[in-house]
């Protein structure tokens, strides 16, 4: 175990607090608020900083405090909203950095740890076992193909190191779950390390198309799919899509679960109409929907 402390304790060295404020007019401003916190971990010694994307998005000033307390302004490097990360930059060098990892050598049962960073000279880690590995989809737009779920509860805020017992990040930290033995979820380590050389090239990933997005929130109820709320302004809204409606199609083809909406609505591009079919007030209705580039919505 001392061994164990010794790693962590050389991980935390990585761990910083980010702080983002947000425009008022920004579209995830209504949702995410105009003043966030999250944790992050530095991934290059030349002041390269690894978080969740949610913490950044729309900022327009962004500020990192390392555990030595001193406070860096940083700058949105690279946006990955199909992965969820994100990467800030500031001006420094010699940092320590955190050796990062894939996860497709975790197992489940595994000790992991979680890192968090909440404030100058602070840290908390909590630590647990590995509970899960595979999909994941969100009450967004979002899935994982190889999600980590642990025991371990979140000690902190979201961007923080999932570390394994060789003091390696194998994951960040995205959200805090509500299932029991499924305390925290983590975006695998592959989700940064398989485009990192693109993300920093281009600043987003280029190597895929973008991909249709509506703009809703939803959930899985008794084999249909619920809207359970809807992005201001975006395709979903603007259609006439209401909180409540359920999804029975999508261009024809029955829909049982999100998942299965997400896949067949990203068989489209950014800016292709898609058809829904939807149950509201008694009746069964057709919705068109002229979907959008999600980056476009949120720029």
């Amino acid at each position: 175990m001392n061994a164990a402390i010794h790693l962590l304790r050389r991980a935390s060295r990585s761990s910083v607090r980010i702080e983002a404020t947000i425009p008022e007019r920004h579209p995830s401003a209504k949702i995410l608020g105009t003043a966030r916190v999250g944790s992050g971990s530095i991934v290059a010694s030349e002041g390269l900083i690894l978080t969740v994307n949610y913490v950044v998005l729309g900022a327009n000033a962004l500020s990192v405090t390392l555990q030595d307390g001193q406070e860096l302004p940083a700058d949105l490097t690279a946006m990955d909203l199909t992965s969820g990360l994100a990467l800030l930059r500031v001006e420094a060098t010699s940092l320590p950095a955190l050796s990062f990892a894939t996860s497709r050598d975790l197992r489940l049962g595994d000790e992991v740890f979680v890192v968090s960073c909440i404030g100058e000279s602070n840290f908390r880690v909590a630590d647990g076992f590995v509970t899960y590995l595979g999909p994941f989809d969100a009450n967004w737009e979002y899935t994982l193909d190889r999600a980590i779920m642990s025991s371990a509860l979140n000690p902190g805020l979201g961007g923080g190191a999932f570390v394994d017992r060789l003091g390696r990040a194998v994951g960040v930290v995205s959200l805090s779950l509500n299932t029991v033995g499924r305390f925290t979820l983590g975006i695998p380590g592959e989700c940064y390390l398989d485009h990192r050389d693109e993300l920093l090239r281009h600043g987003r990933r280029k190597t895929i198309s973008p991909r249709a997005w509506m703009g809703v929130f939803c959930h899985t109820m008794q084999d249909h799919v619920v809207i359970a709320g809807l992005l201001p302004g975006a395709p979903a809204e603007r259609a006439g899509l209401k909180q409540g409606d359920v999804i029975l199609t999508i261009d024809g083809r029955g829909v049982a679960d999100r998942r299965t909406l997400y896949e067949q609505l990203w068989t489209h591009r950014a800016g292709d109409a898609v058809h829904l079919q939807i149950f509201r007030d008694n009746e069964v209705q057709t919705v068109r929907i002229s979907t959008v580039d999600v980056e476009e919505y949120f720029a």
